[in-house]
Order: C-alpha cells, then sequence, then structure tokens
C-alpha cells in the first residue's frame, strides 16, 4: 500500500478553494454541451409533428393534423423514457462514476436516434423516442451532478447555467432544422432532424473520455488519491499543492461529518436516507428532496414547454400567423440569446432572487397574455371564402401582435430566471451521502411533470378536444403565481458558497434569512485538524467506510 501523505488545512473559510482558471472553465462548459441532447430531442419535434409529410405517414395520406392521441403519444414517450433514465442514473452514477454514467448514456440516446431515423410509421419512432429518453435522462440527471461537483464555487452558478444555455441553443438548432426541412415532398422533413441528434451523443461520449471524474465521486468510494489526481487535473494546480489538499481536506471532512450523520448500510437505505428527517427542518434530507424535486416541478409549471413543444400547432389553430415555423424559431433566437444574462446574474444577484422576480415577471405576461386573448385576441377570428380554400384570419391584428410580444417577455423572463436557476439549485442543496440520488430524483421531477404537461396539453387546446386558445394561459398563469410564492418562502440563497457550506447554511438558517448567512469555520478544522494538517484518522475513517450507496 502506498504510504499515505497528511492534508493540508486552513481555517480561513475563503481559502478553500484554488483560483479558477480558463482550464476550469473549459472542462465545465464542454460538460455542458449535454444539455443540446435536452434542448434539441425535446424541440425539434414540434416542427415534425407540423410537417406533411410525417403528418400522413401516420395518420394517412388524407390527413392535415396529427390526432391529439397521436400527438400526445409522440411528444410525451420521450419524457416517460427521461423519468426512468434519470432514476436508473443516479444509483449508476453512485457504482460507476458520474463520467462513466454520461457516456452510457450517450450510448442509449444514440440507439434510440438509430431506430427513429429507420421509422416509417408510428410504433419503431415512439420505441425509439423511449430509448433516447432514457439516454437523455441519464445525461440530464447526471450532467448537473458532475458540474456541481467540479465547478468553483465562485462560477458554479454561471458555469452551471451554461448547461440551461446549451439547452437553448439545442432547441433553437431543432427550430432552424425543422424551418429548413418543413417544406420537403420526402421523408426527410423527419429523418435529417431526428438524424443530427446521432452527432450530439458521439461528440459528448468521446469528449468526456479525456475529462477526469469528479473528485467527490472518488471520496465517497474512500479513492483519495484518484481525488487528489482528478482535483488537481480540475483546477490546474500541482498534485501536492496547498489549494488542492485544502480543497480535498474539506471535502473530506464533510464526507465524515455527513457521513455520521446520514449512515447508509445498503442499496435500500441509500434510497431511503433522501426521505429522512423532520418536515419542518430546513437541512433534514427529507426536505431537500422535496425542495429538489418541486422545484424541478415548478419549473415545468412555468408552461415554458407549451411554447417550445406546441406553439406550431396551436399558433396553427388559431389561424391568427400566417408562418408559425418562423414565430416559434423566433421564440427559439430569444431563449438562446437571454439564457447567458444568467450567467453574470446568477452570481451578481443570486438564484433565490432571480427566481422569485422571474415568477413575477412570467405571472404577469401569461395574465396579460390570456387577458387579450380572449377579449380581442387569438380567440376572436373570422373565415373568408368557403369550402377548401377557407382560410381563418384574426379580428384584431394588432391584439394578436402583442400576445405574441408577451410571449416573448415571458420566455426572457424564463430564460434569465427559472430556466437556469432550478437546475443549479438542484446541483447544490443535496450533501454528498444523497447527492447522486437527490439529484436524479430531482431531475426525474422535471420529466415527470414534463410528461404530464406533454399528455394534457394537446386535449387542453386541441379545437377537437379543450379549444381553449388564449384562455389555456390563465392555467400557466396560475401556475406561476404558485411559483411565486413557493420561490419566496422555501428557496435558500447558495451563491458563492462550496457545496459543503451549503450543507451548513441549511442548517443554521430559513430560506428568507439565508441570503445574509456567511461560513464561520471550515469542517476541516471542525472534525480534526491539528497543525494545519488533516487527522489521518479522519482519512482512515472515510477510505475504511468507503461505500457505492
Amino acid at each position: 500500500m502506498a504510504e499515505r501523505v497528511a492534508l493540508a488545512t486552513t481555517d480561513d473559510v475563503n481559502a478553500i478553494e484554488a483560483p479558477v482558471t480558463w482550464k476550469a472553465y473549459l472542462i465545465c462548459a464542454f460538460a455542458s454541451f449535454g444539455g443540446i441532447f435536452f434542448g434539441y430531442d425535446s424541440g425539434y419535434i414540434n416542427g415534425v409533428n407540423g410537417s406533411k409529410v410525417f403528418i400522413q405517414i401516420i395518420e394517412g395520406p388524407t390527413a392535415t393534423a396529427l390526432t391529439g392521441p397521436h400527438q400526445s403519444l409522440i411528444v410525451s414517450i420521450l419524457s416517460a423514457g427521461t423519468f426512468f433514465g434519470a432514476i436508473i442514473a443516479g444509483d449508476c452514477a453512485e457504482l460507476i462514476g458520474r463520467r462513466l454514467t454520461i457516456i452510457i448514456g450517450c450510448l442509449i440516446y444514440m440507439t434510440g436516434v438509430i431506430l427513429q431515423v429507420a421509422s416509417h410509421g408510428l410504433g419503431l419512432l415512439v420505441a425509439g423516442r423511449l430509448i433516447a429518453g432514457l439516454g437523455v435522462g441519464f445525461e440530464s440527471a447526471i450532467v448537473i451532478l458532475y458540474m456541481s461537483e467540479i465547478c468553483p464555487r465562485k462560477v458554479r452558478g454561471a458555469l452551471v447555467a451554461g448547461y440551461q444555455f446549451a439547452i437553448t441553443i439545442g432547441l433553437l438548432l431543432a427550430s432552424i432544422v425543422d424551418y429548413f426541412t418543413e417544406n420537403r415532398p420526402d421523408t426527410g422533413s423527419y429523418r435529417i432532424p431526428i438524424g443530427i441528434q446521432f452527432v450530439f451523443g458521439l461528440v459528448l461520449g468521446i469528449g468526456l473520455i479525456f475529462l477526469p471524474e469528479s473528485p467527490r465521486y472518488f471520496v465517497k468510494r474512500g479513492k483519495i488519491e484518484k481525488a487528489r489526481n482528478a482535483l488537481s487535473r480540475l483546477r490546474g494546480q500541482p498534485g501536492a499543492s496547498e489549494y488542492i489538499e485544502t480543497e480535498l481536506s474539506e471535502i473530506i471532512a464533510n464526507e465524515e461529518y455527513e457521513r455520521a450523520l446520514i449512515p447508509t448500510t445498503g442499496w435500500l437505505s441509500g434510497w431511503a436516507n433522501c426521505f429522512k428527517g423532520s418536515l419542518w427542518k430546513s437541512n433534514s434530507n427529507l426536505r431537500k428532496t422535496i425542495l429538489g424535486t418541486s422545484l424541478q416541478m415548478m419549473q415545468q409549471w412555468t408552461g415554458i414547454n407549451f411554447i417550445f413543444y406546441y406553439s406550431t400547432p396551436f399558433l396553427q389553430s388559431t389561424g391568427a400567423i400566417s408562418n408559425t415555423f418562423l414565430i416559434s424559431l423566433i421564440f427559439n433566437l430569444i431563449d438562446t440569446v437571454c439564457t447567458p444574462i444568467s450567467f453574470y446574474t446568477m452570481e451578481k444577484y443570486g438564484r433565490r432572487v432571480l427566481l422569485i422576480w422571474g415568477a413575477f415577471g412570467m405571472l404577469s405576461c401569461q395574465f396579460i397574455i390570456a387577458i387579450v386573448g380572449v377579449t380581442v385576441g387569438f380567440n376572436k377570428t373570422h373565415t373568408i371564402g368557403t369550402g377548401p380554400t377557407a382560410t381563418t384570419v384574426a379580428d384584431n391584428t394588432a391584439a394578436v401582435n402583442a400576445q405574441i410580444a408577451f410571449i416573448a417577455i415571458y420566455i426572457f423572463f424564463f430564460a434569465a430566471s427559472w430556466g437556469p436557476g432550478a437546475w443549479i439549485v438542484i446541483g447544490e442543496i443535496f450533501p454528498l451521502p444523497i447527492r447522486a440520488r437527490g439529484v436524479a430524483l430531482s431531475t426525474a421531477s422535471n420529466w415527470l411533470w414534463n410528461t404530464i404537461i406533454a399528455v394534457i396539453t394537446p386535449y387542453m387546446v386541441n379545437q377537437d378536444e379543450g379549444n381553449l386558445k388564449s384562455a389555456v394561459f390563465f392555467i400557466w398563469g396560475g401556475l406561476c403565481t404558485a411559483a411565486f410564492i413557493y420561490s419566496y418562502f422555501l428557496v435558500p440563497e447558495t451563491k458563492g458558497l462550496s457545496l459543503e457550506q451549503v450543507d451548513k447554511m441549511m442548517e443554521e438558517t430559513t430560506p428568507r434569512t439565508s441570503s445574509k448567512w456567511v461560513p464561520h469555520e471550515t469542517f476541516a478544522s471542525q472534525i480534526g485538524a491539528g497543525h494545519g494538517k488533516l487527522d489521518e484518522k479522519v482519512i482512515m475513517d472515510v477510505e475504511r467506510k468507503a461505500s457505492v450507496f
């Protein structure tokens, strides 16, 4: 056995990480590329569902639109796959590591893409989207976990927000591809948008082979020297650097502290730990799990995926917009351009503030869209002509344009707040013993509600079903109101803290007072550091108690 080397420690709570380097930025930026899967796979189906060739293949040669049940199935089956993929990925990340789990997710995803490209009917397409969904579930849960664990605390919010930015790029690319393939007279109108995804999986899967594993995963598995090497690569410092040893000491000390509070004896207890503690105690595992899962639920409740999944067929059904594909493209462009604002604001103003004001901005826009729509906008149309050549046009074009403008403003508020904010917070709030499963459950919640909304939306807005038209925005406005209240009372401020310090903050404060909390001691000094070195017994204990659970 190699000789164990004592690790340096510090009492300075502001000196527990190495200076941020360009290498750290680039590694995290590449990892965030996985968001393109999420965005593109969620977005391309919006345009494909409006493609004439695709509609006729699914419904028959005389069909002009997908039926509600078929549209619901095609859109929602991806989300169903991602739900189960995210849950499974939580265990895989503990067993084989964060990096390898993402690579496996890429392989599953590419398999699903191949099946979809080969399809010429509903059956194989649905099977392919289900399998691709499993891969997206792996990626969407574990990329957030991986990035949160490797990013420097001072820029973690900005870098994890890059994941949401990648999602928006994926949505934008999907919209562009749909726009240029919608009028193809052959199966390329849907096979090209589907096939392009294969490249994304290939790039991320190959690239991750060359990136380091999360040092926090190695600490949890008791592999301290591997953790040191991984941290050295991530921070661009020698393994013997005081910066590396100090940060590693803090991770080890926190693992020892948390393991004493959250003992794990097996696979079942590992999952059960996510639900232990009091609902009324802000630092309990149960409270954190509810916070993570409900935060992702609220992100879906904002109604954003109604715009990105169904804006094309919805706008077509109103008869008020002549080029619905172009409007959908503009919506995606706004989302992409506005998301980088959060790179600065998440670190300047914090997660909590942006979630509160972002929800307020969204609810204001939603209610304006709904009120204008049911009075003079989308809902008020008339028919010109008769028979097959009859067309539906808006009574008040100016009102319709105003609605489009407020949808764009709503997208701005989402892109700058809840889009990245929900992902950032779920990666920060869980302690190491339950972090992989906590993030997996939170991500699964996102996909569960994504599925529910994808299933029920056609029944709410299709002309032969609910036909709510603009009134659907009353529902989204009400749910954004719930998100506003929720953010104020339940979301803590995690800006500028290490993942280990977030644990202590949630133990000592409440969501409404969390922004005032400052760290006052390091974990290493708290549990066993003498003469500037971490107690060797602590290191031995972490190695001895290493667990995959």
